[in-house]
């Protein structure tokens, strides 16, 4: 993990609820996938988040699996953010400022 991840992750416990934790990456990646197949058709959906390149290099290299399900585009949000902060100031400043209690890896 870069420096970013350590700090924040450790932080928050993410870091130690999974090194505690009896699941696998194996394991996580086939219950997603159990999720994914009763809901979402095979490359109907874009792996999408906030600055989600890091997020998806992860996943290309532990959860290839999952990968291969998901359509090969990539929403990510942050450009999203950006935009509306530009051409909507407006509207982007009333948009509710988020905690950084990020527990997602």
């Amino acid at each position: 993990m870069n420096d970013w991840c350590q700090k924040h992750h450790g932080e928050s416990g993410l870091t130690e609820a999974c090194r505690r934790s009896d699941i696998t990456l194996s394991m996580a990646e086939d219950k997603i996938l159990e999720f994914l197949v009763q809901h979402i058709e095979k490359g109907k959906a874009p792996l999408a988040g906030n600055s989600v390149h890091s997020d998806k290099k992860f996943l290309d290299k532990y959860m290839p699996k999952l990968m291969k399900y998901l359509h090969y585009r990539i929403v990510d949000v942050s450009t999203l953010k950006e935009l509306c902060m530009y051409w909507y100031p407006s509207v982007f400043n009333k948009v509710p400022r988020r905690s950084l209690c990020h527990r997602i890896l």
